[in-house]
């Protein structure tokens, strides 16, 4: 078997190149085109060129957030361990993960409820803009939907990407309800690593 030697950045290149050409042709206006490369990039699967789902101009807002250093705000440690945190500290921001926090542990206990959502009500004391990047757990959502109605909290762009079968697909339908910029993996696909993938794709982008 004949196979290539490359440098780890043309690696990348390549799979781009592969990518572009085995999606025949289709295109979206960037940086929305960059996105859905780098999630069909992270899980070698195609379907994310067809359920990304974004609000207008949810792409160009989550760049904008980013450059004027929002704070992303996810709900795992998977996912905020895949975000840049070096390239987004040179816009000024931050990523915040309550997940394993020690009062969030015991308030979801004491309320039996779960860490997700105790870790969104979190999240609204957050200052300046913020993303909330939601890879795993749909009670995130959840939790979302119920504050904004409530006027407990106001994200300028949520990523709805929980992956599963139980409560999955309806949160990302809530999401998409709910008048807030949203970027989002319809149906039952997603992960903390397309979570992740989308922020840094916006980070990335240099348009």
């Amino acid at each position: 078997m004949v196979y290539e030697i490359l440098k780890p950045e043309d690696i990348e290149k390549k799979s781009m190149e592969i990518i572009t050409s085995e999606l025949n042709g289709r295109t979206w206006p960037e940086p929305k085109f960059s996105i859905v490369k780098r999630c069909i990039h992270t899980s070698a699967d195609f379907d994310y060129a067809d359920n990304l789902a974004f609000s207008d101009n949810a792409e160009n807002i989550g760049v904008d957030l980013i450059r004027k250093g929002a704070t992303i705000v996810t709900d795992t440690k998977m996912a905020a361990s895949g975000i840049n945190k070096n390239k987004l500290s040179d816009y000024g921001g931050q990523v915040k993960c309550f997940i394993s926090d020690e009062d969030v542990i015991s308030e979801a206990k004491a309320r039996n409820c779960t860490r997700a959502t105790v870790s969104m009500e979190r999240a609204a004391a957050v200052k300046g803009p913020l993303i909330i990047a939601v890879g795993n757990a749909p009670t995130a959502l959840i939790a979302l939907y119920d504050m904004v109605k409530a006027g407990k909290i106001k994200p300028d762009l949520v990523i709805g990407v929980p992956v599963g079968f139980v409560n999955v697909v309806e949160s990302k339908e809530m999401l998409m309800e709910l008048g807030v910029p949203y970027i989002v993996a319809k149906g039952r696909k997603g992960g903390s690593n397309i979570a992740a993938t989308i922020c840094n794709a916006m980070m990335y982008y240099k348009g």
